[in-house]
């Protein structure tokens, strides 16, 4: 909003507001009864006011702060002098003169990319107050001495949300797009967004579920999921899928891909534009797929080594008899990764070595640095997951999802309260954030094990620590070459975190690091044209020293990675229809567990 431009003002209608209040009104009455009612027959956390223990992260930070009044005293002077320095261009500002910006937002904030965050006056001063508090706020707590590495992540990370939440942007008064918009619209838009605000109470049955997508957009095997394949094979906790090859001729091998299950395999099968699986059907591979079920309370006690026996190594078996190939290339997706390296292991030791190459899309194994997901494991933290979980035998997706959110809660918690509630605005159909949306459960007994024995306690990288199925696993004895797969932003599994897992195996290994996150940074077709990725001949012991004599190159790495693996891929055979394997046809892709929708 330029400083002299008055803009048209929209009077409300009276009849028309009235109804929407009444309507609003009426749904929160109902919403608010529900939720008390709901509250009082529900003990979680009755005891504990503070499961997470954030409380006492703060408790601890802040007494060793005044310990040393001195260092807070020197930090007070330092933001006051900021302030008295932007106050000063800013009275500048209003006498029409020229100033530079005390401090400005990073080139990916999108936060203010309204033009008037810069040329109102007043907005600017708001923009800018608010960056140099935010930054007084962050660096004060982190150089706090004597916390210990995991409660300084946690006072780190929370502080963040806290500064996150408390934006100008989030606001009706100092927004200037949202302000524009009231004044433009009579103050309908806001009313617009409160509907919106009590329909998603109203679908998250009391808690707030942020509509990040146009849900009805989408349909599982209609315009999402649709490279055409059918299940051949199914376990309580996976259903196999064989693609249509879309050559005359395959791979002899197999390529089997294991996604992670803490959400669905189809972010690699969005639309035919941007469908890993398609592209790797199309480059002549016989493509099969575990799509993982979305479980209930009667697959509470599944573990870890439920999901390999039932998964991974039922998922081989089935492949040779539908193909009569014992061999294949597999690929891992995050804790499909984790899975499918575990599997490795316990191969290894049963002289199993039906898996000729393997390659590990953003997974961890190595997890002394987790990233900032290591700020939600910890004992109080774990035993109160533990809890919800022994009531319902499973966690439930949307908690999952809440805490992936909160990771970048700029770009997938503000920017739709924003767009929904103070702009109302209907949210834009988009096929990611409907995957994002399509949350998946997980087993008490596995997801336990999974945050005890290598989120907690990084039990995987230690050899024999960890058991399933009787065996040790010791991934040194892992010999099968491999081709990792790392994003270098990715806040889920640091790349670096990443890197040092490579390491654990004894065989061949070829590490490629992509740009951008944990999803874009794998589902990005050569066709897009879009980021780069590094590749280096050697794996030196430090990851800076990997990157700093790597090679940049710019576009998708699914090229490399089809080079690479295509050495594993012992010729071709006519292609394999999956109507006429070894085993009758189940249901067509992407079949029914994948279409169970938790809300």
């Amino acid at each position: 909003m330029a400083e002299n431009q008055a803009p048209d003002v929209k009077l409300p209608d009276p009849v028309e507001m009235s109804r929407a209040m009444t309507r609003i009104a009426e749904q929160s009455q109902r919403l608010v009864t529900e939720f008390l009612s709901r509250q009082a027959s529900d003990g979680v956390g009755a005891k504990n006011p503070d499961p997470m223990g954030v409380g006492h992260a703060f408790l601890e930070m802040t007494t060793r702060m005044m310990a040393d009044p001195a260092k807070l005293m020197k930090a007070q002077m330092t933001l006051w002098q900021d302030y008295l320095t932007l106050w000063q261009r800013t009275t500048q500002r209003f006498f029409g003169q020229e100033a530079q910006p005390v401090i400005a937002p990073a080139k990916d904030d999108r936060r203010f990319k309204d033009s008037a965050w810069d040329e109102n006056t007043l907005f600017d001063f708001i923009k800018q107050s608010y960056l140099l508090s935010a930054r007084w706020m962050q660096s004060t707590v982190n150089e706090v001495d004597g916390l210990d590495d995991h409660t300084a992540k946690k006072v780190d990370f929370y502080t963040r949300q806290f500064v996150d939440a408390m934006a100008p942007s989030n606001f009706v008064m100092t927004n200037p797009e949202v302000l524009r918009t009231t004044i433009e619209t009579g103050g309908e838009n806001l009313v617009k967004g409160l509907e919106h605000l009590l329909k998603d109470l109203e679908r998250g049955k009391g808690e707030l579920r942020i509509s990040m997508t146009d849900y009805d957009a989408f349909q599982v095997g209609k315009n999402i999921a649709v490279t055409p394949g059918k299940v051949v094979f199914q376990t309580d906790l996976m259903q196999l899928i064989q693609y249509t090859p879309t050559t005359p001729e395959v791979n002899k091998r197999p390529l089997m891909i294991v996604p992670p299950w803490i959400n669905k395999y189809y972010i690699l099968d969005l639309r035919e534009k941007n469908s890993f699986i398609k592209w790797a059907v199309d480059q002549g591979h016989s493509v099969f797929v575990l799509s993982w079920v979305n479980p209930d309370e009667k697959l509470a006690q599944k573990g870890f080594e439920d999901y390999m026996f039932e998964g991974v190594l039922a998922a081989l078996d089935a492949i040779e008899k539908v193909t009569g190939e014992k061999d294949v290339n597999a690929i891992g997706y995050c804790l499909g990764g984790t899975l499918l390296a575990s599997t490795l292991s316990y191969m290894a030791a049963k002289k199993d070595d039906r898996i000729k190459s393997a390659t590990f899309f953003t997974t961890m194994l190595d997890f002394t640095e987790a990233g900032e997901l290591s700020v939600f494991i910890d004992e109080e933290q774990l035993t109160m997951i533990e809890s919800q979980m022994a009531q319902q035998g499973y966690l439930d997706g949307s908690k999952m999802a809440t805490t992936f959110n909160m990771l970048r809660a700029n770009d997938l918690i503000w920017s739709f309260v924003v767009n929904n509630y103070l702009l109302g605005k209907d949210p834009f159909p988009f096929d990611l954030l409907y995957w994002n949306s399509d949350s998946t459960r997980m087993p008490a007994a596995m997801h336990s094990f999974y945050l005890r024995n290598m989120y907690q306690k990084n039990l995987l990288a230690q050899p024999g620590a960890v058991t399933l199925g009787g065996v040790p696993i010791d991934l040194r004895n892992v010999k099968t070459p491999s081709f990792f797969l790392s994003a270098r932003e990715d806040h889920i599994a640091p790349w670096k975190s990443t890197y040092m897992g490579a390491h654990l195996f004894s065989g061949p290994v070829k590490f490629v690091l992509a740009a951008s996150g944990h999803i874009a940074g794998v589902v990005n077709p050569p066709a897009a044209g879009k980021y780069c990725y590094w590749t280096n001949a050697k794996l030196p012991k430090a990851s800076d020293d990997w990157l700093a004599s790597s090679e940049q190159t710019p576009g998708s790495w699914w090229p490399e990675w089809n080079n690479w693996v295509s050495t594993f891929s012992e010729g071709k055979v006519p292609a394999r229809d999956p109507a006429k394997g070894g085993l009758p046809v189940l249901e067509d892709a992407p079949g029914s567990y994948a279409k169970v929708r938790i809300v």
